[in-house]
C-alpha cells in the first residue's frame, strides 16, 4: 500500500497539504472580501465542533458509568468482564472527540510569549505556528485513517476480555442487511472499531486548524480566545 496512491487523478498529498496550502493563499490575497461568503460555513463548522466537544462529554459521562457498574459488580460478586477494556476505548474516545472542540475554545495550551513582542511578529508568527500545526495535524489524521484500513485488513483483534456482539461488528461496517441478519455470538472486539474515534477525532482537528488559519488570514484575527476564569 503506498501511502500516496492518486485520488481522482492527483496523489494524495496533493488534496491533503498542496490543497488547502492555495485555498489558504486565496484567502490571503483576498482577505476580508470573502469573509461574507465564509460566515455561513464558519457556523457550520462551530457546529460542528460543539458537536464533537459533546460526543466527548458523553463519552467522560460514559467513563463514570463504567467504574460505577465495575464498582457495584465488585461488591455484589457479579462478574463484568471487559470493563476495564471499555473504559480504556471511552477514554481514547473523549480525549479524540474533544480535540477540536478544546482547541477553538482555547483550552490547549498556547506559548505566546514571542507573540506579544510586537504586532508584526504576532500576525506573521500566529500564521506560521496555525499552518505548521494544521500541516502536523493533517498528517497525523492521514496515518491514523491509514492505521484503522491496517487494523481491518489484518483483522486484528484485542487481547483483553472485552468482547462485543458479531452484528455490532457488521454494524460499524455499515453493512445494514448483516447488522439485522448477524449473529449475537459475542467475538473480540476488533481493534479498528475503537481506532475509529482517533481518526475521527484527528480529522476534526485538523479540519479546526485549517479553519483557523483561513479565519486568521481572512479576518486577520486569530479566532481562538482562552476562556477566562474569574
Amino acid at each position: 500500500m503506498r501511502d500516496c496512491s492518486p485520488v481522482m487523478g492527483l496523489p494524495l498529498w496533493v488534496w491533503l497539504f498542496v490543497l488547502p496550502s492555495l485555498i489558504a493563499v486565496l484567502c490571503f490575497l483576498a482577505g476580508p472580501r470573502l469573509e461574507r461568503f465564509l460566515r455561513p460555513i464558519w457556523r457550520t463548522l462551530d457546529g460542528v465542533y460543539f458537536a464533537s466537544g459533546v460526543v466527548a462529554a458523553f463519552f467522560m459521562i460514559t467513563i463514570l458509568l463504567l467504574i460505577v457498574a465495575q464498582m457495584v459488580a465488585r461488591w455484589t460478586g457479579i462478574a463484568l468482564p471487559g470493563t476495564t477494556e471499555f473504559a480504556g476505548y471511552v477514554m481514547a474516545t473523549t480525549s479524540f472527540f474533544a480535540l477540536s472542540h478544546a482547541m477553538i475554545r482555547g483550552a490547549h495550551i498556547r506559548v505566546s510569549i514571542i507573540l506579544n513582542s510586537t504586532a508584526f511578529l504576532r500576525k506573521w508568527l500566529d500564521i506560521f505556528a496555525v499552518f505548521a500545526a494544521a500541516v502536523i495535524a493533517t498528517y497525523f489524521a492521514r496515518y491514523a485513517v491509514k492505521t484503522n484500513f491496517f487494523s481491518e485488513m489484518l483483522n486484528d483483534r484485542t487481547q483483553g476480555q472485552d468482547q462485543i456482539p458479531e452484528w455490532l461488528v457488521s454494524l460499524f461496517k455499515l453493512d445494514i442487511s448483516g447488522a439485522l441478519e448477524g449473529s449475537t455470538k459475542l467475538v473480540f472486539t476488533p481493534v479498528w472499531i475503537p481506532q475509529l474515534a482517533m481518526s475521527i477525532g484527528t480529522i476534526l482537528l485538523a479540519l479546526a486548524l485549517w479553519d483557523t488559519l483561513i479565519r486568521l488570514l481572512v479576518t486577520g484575527k486569530n479566532p481562538i480566545v482562552s476562556e477566562a476564569v474569574e
